[in-house]
């Protein structure tokens, strides 16, 4: 599987349900960047919600 190096992304944003830990219990340090945004809630809801709002400006 590919390694995404995101941590060296001018920006990012991670879509999670909440703050819990994943599957294996661990807290991935992404979410702790200063570049790092959070959109929290369904993933294809809010992204659909995201370009809704982008294509009415």
């Amino acid at each position: 599987m590919p390694v995404l190096e995101v941590w060296k992304a001018k920006h990012s944003i991670v879509m999670k349900r909440s703050m819990a830990s994943g599957y294996a219990g661990i807290d991935n340090p992404l979410f702790y960047k200063d570049n790092n945004l959070m959109l929290f809630g369904d993933a294809k809801k809010m992204l659909d919600e995201v370009v809704a709002t982008l294509k009415a400006k």
